[in-house]
């Protein structure tokens, strides 16, 4: 656990002490006893506790305190830089989730009561870190020890509340390696067309955590059978639907040596965008991957190295045939790294020969000089020489780049002497 973590968890186990000095229950809640349960480590210290959100903040003070969760019952106590700040949430019963996302109002209610509006059993769980107790009141211990995911009460009844849940379902399934029970698996079946109401904002977030997690081909797989997948990413039904492309993808997943969302979307989205790549024009957005990123409303830099990854993801498989000045400029980019990662996935998943793959990261590996030698001519040397500034400079320098690099040209007179004799 890193030291900022570590602070933040004694910061949480401090507001504990305090609130129960002050005469209230008050516990660690959800993924945090999980993880602790589990020996893994936690990113969240959430607090539960019997204190209204006034109490909460008369407690710690208004000014350590933000009220934006309030209406929630949820209030942040700060902690300061290093140790970060704290969600306190007051025990409550949700009325309500008329938007499928948030409840339309809220009860403050008793620890029991809250631990039954949660999603899973697994995440229903309290412990009392000062007393070394902890409070299940769902049977989350013996999801846990059955390695089980399993909604809280009536399945339909919590995907009703929060279609989101579908998804967290599959991920916490797919990432501790859990089965998903049975009757959790009949409702995200039936209700996995109703996930269209959740924000592309939130799907995306959720498949982000998915596809960086060293099983993320399980998570695929699961999205596959329980028709999530065909929901959030129809542009894959292409590859689902075609056994030995589904094939293909899903060990390109299972081999994928980075944990890198891009890398691991542009495995999903490759079959879909063949056409586009064989017609498209260089420059030309790729389709359908455009549409995926633009529906997600993934951010620039995703979408632009989505596309470039899918754009040179042959030819990086190729790189052995292919030309030094082609490959250098793919090799100079900084997203290289997983073009490679992306194209030794494809190569292990179709017949392990990763020759051409290997050639391009050890040219990668080159001394600066070789791999990105200074350039011997620019625009303004080209003007010196009396050319006039125009269309053509991007093709004289790009041809001399080439010849540089193919280390037929060598001086910045020779470059010179090769730009007037070519284009005089």
């Amino acid at each position: 656990m890193s030291m900022n973590l570590e602070a933040t968890r004694t910061f949480s186990i401090e507001i504990i002490q305090t609130l129960q000095a002050a005469g209230f229950q008050a516990l660690w809640a959800g993924g945090c006893v999980r993880d602790l349960l589990l020996g893994k480590p936690s990113k969240d210290f959430d607090v539960a506790t019997n204190a209204t959100p006034d109490q909460v903040r008369d407690v710690f003070g208004h000014d350590r305190t933000l009220p934006i969760g309030a209406s929630f019952g949820v209030i942040t106590v700060q902690g300061g830089k290093r140790r970060g700040q704290v969600e306190v949430a007051t025990f409550r019963t949700d009325l309500g989730y008329s938007d499928g996302r948030r409840p339309d109002d809220v009860r403050f209610s008793s620890a029991e009561e809250d631990a039954q509006r949660r999603d899973f059993t697994i995440n229903g769980m309290f412990y009392d870190p000062i007393h070394k107790k902890v409070l299940d009141y769902v049977g989350g211990q013996r999801d846990l020890k059955n390695r089980l995911v399993r909604s809280i009460g009536n399945p339909y009844k919590r995907f009703e509340e929060d279609k989101l849940r579908m998804l967290r379902a599959v991920r916490f399934s797919s990432t501790f390696a859990f089965d998903l029970e049975m009757q959790t698996q009949h409702a995200v079946r039936e209700y996995a067309s109703h996930i269209h109401v959740v924000s592309a904002e939130r799907i995306a977030a959720e498949m982000r955590r998915m596809l960086t997690d060293e099983r993320r081909m399980i998570a695929v797989r699961m999205l596959r059978d329980l028709t999530l997948l065909h929901e959030i990413l129809p542009e894959a039904d292409s590859t689902v639907g075609h056994a030995l492309r589904w094939s293909e993808t899903y060990h390109s997943l299972e081999r994928l040596p980075v944990g890198d969302f891009r890398v691991a979307m542009a495995l999903l989205l490759r079959y879909a965008c063949q056409d586009s790549l064989l017609n498209g024009k260089p420059l030309k957005p790729i389709y359908p991957a455009d549409e995926v990123c633009r529906r997600w409303k993934l951010t620039n830099d995703e979408a632009k190295i989505i596309q470039w990854l899918l754009r040179y993801e042959h030819t990086i498989r190729h790189a052995d045939q292919v030309a030094w000045p082609k490959l250098q400029r793919l090799l100079i980019a900084d997203p290289a790294p997983l073009l490679i990662a992306m194209g030794y996935a494809v190569q292990r998943a179709r017949d392990n020969s990763t020759v051409g793959v290997e050639h391009a990261e050890s040219c990668l590996s080159l001394p600066e000089e070789e791999l990105n030698p200074d350039p011997l001519l620019s625009g303004s040397d080209l003007i010196k020489a009396g050319f006039t500034p125009g269309p053509q400079f991007h093709r004289v320098l790009e041809t001399i780049r080439d010849e540089q690099l193919e280390k037929r040209l060598n001086t910045t007179d020779e470059a010179l002497a090769f730009a007037k004799a070519n284009w005089e």
